[in-house]
């Protein structure tokens, strides 16, 4: 599909355009992170200093035609004191961000409007809040789809999307040594519309996921999401959330590949301030939990990363956060509290923190860090973030 995206894009025509500085925008993205991971299951703790640079070009074609071809790489600066999944370091805990390079996007767009696009290639897509699918913006290697992607906004209180996925380009790179965790053949499709109504707006979801590479993990959700926020005074603004999903088997999925999904979250803005509680249940019957193979799972379920693939009883989280914005600087907080869905036994608790500053619209500094504490579930670990990066 993409080598025929690009001779499409070389093809047609490059009139109206004044210079080959209005033509061709340059992008760049390059983040250091050194990542200590003390996990109890291991004798010696992992400390990863990773370098990522992302460089590409974006093309203005004609009017409504666009493009961009980007390349990433990612490397380790010090010796390998940690399991990269390619490495063969398996005496250490693992920090998924493997030595790499590849062709991270390559897409032709075509807007007439605002109001209506197709992208077509490899890219970066974000699907509501990154629960089903997502391009886990966290690990160095980012997740990339090759997919026809179309939105329209049928009118002011109606949207549309629709996205066909062909492949995805999993974080852990096309260099890896295993087929299956460098990259998932699929033939999946995802439609959803979203309509204002009342404070909010609402949101309906399909997801027919075949994975060709891994085919009895197929599955389809159906789905509806709601999110409303509004200001109570000058001072005080909220926002609440309520969603609920069935997952079910589909083409050569497992006939156990049965769960719901269910969200209530609420959130309050006080000067300057966001206090949220949220109550979020992946089901599990077992033998299967509610599965979310593209998301973003960083995002969700604790920093620590002890729940990337949800367990067979499935997996209650009940989570309390504080985040605010001092200026150029930011903060946040969160607690966790985890239980099987099914049985309610105690899995453990967590918490998360970081602490965050912008240097102008460029460069920016974070440092992060997680606790997880079990309560039979896995075992106890601790990780600690510290990066700097550079967009340009």
């Amino acid at each position: 599909m993409l080598p025929r995206v690009l001779l499409i894009a070389t093809l047609l025509p490059l009139s109206g355009l004044a210079d080959a500085e209005q033509r061709f925008t340059p992008t760049l993205d390059i983040r250091l992170r050194h990542e200590q991971v003390d996990d109890a299951a291991f004798a010696r703790d992992a400390e990863a200093t990773t370098l990522r640079a992302r460089l590409g070009v974006r093309i203005h074609i004609a009017e409504a035609w666009s493009a961009l071809i980007e390349a990433e790489q990612t490397g380790s600066l010090l010796d390998q004191r940690f399991n990269s999944t390619a490495n063969g370091a398996t005496g250490f805990p693992v920090v998924a961000d493997p030595e790499n390079t590849e062709l991270n996007q390559a897409w032709l767009r075509y807007a007439p409007s605002p109001d209506n696009s197709v992208t077509l290639g490899r890219q970066r897509l974000i699907h509501e809040n990154q629960r089903f699918i997502g391009n886990v913006g966290w690990r160095q290697n980012e997740q990339t789809f090759d997919a026809l992607d179309w939105s329209h906004r049928v009118s002011p209180r109606v949207t549309l999307r629709y996205s066909y996925l062909d492949r995805v380009q999993r974080v852990f790179g096309v260099d890896h040594p295993q087929p299956n965790q460098a990259r998932w053949d699929l033939d999946s499709h995802l439609l959803s519309s979203s309509v204002t109504l009342g404070p909010g707006s609402l949101s309906g979801y399909l997801h027919l996921i075949e994975n060709q590479s891994l085919p009895a993990t197929s599955h389809r959700n159906l789905g509806l999401r709601y999110v409303a926020k509004g200001n109570a005074s000058a001072s005080l603004s909220w926002q609440a959330t309520v969603e609920f999903a069935r997952q079910r088997p589909y083409v050569a999925g497992a006939v156990v590949n049965r769960a719901d999904y269910q969200l209530l979250e609420g959130s309050l803005g006080w000067r300057g301030n966001s206090f949220s509680l949220g109550h979020e249940v992946l089901g599990g019957n077992g033998q299967y939990g509610f599965a979310t193979p593209l998301a973003t799972l960083h995002a969700f379920n604790g920093w620590a990363d002890r729940f990337l693939a949800t367990p067979g009883n499935g997996l209650q989280d009940l989570y309390l956060g504080w985040k605010r914005g001092f200026g150029d600087w930011n903060a946040a907080v969160i607690w966790h509290e985890f239980r099987a869905d099914r049985g309610g036994a105690g899995y453990g608790r967590e918490w998360d923190a970081s602490f965050g500053r912008s240097f102008g619209k460029q460069w920016s500094l974070l440092l992060k860090a997680a606790r997880y504490e079990s309560s039979g579930f896995a075992v106890d670990v601790d990780k600690i973030w510290l990066s700097v990066e550079y967009k340009l």
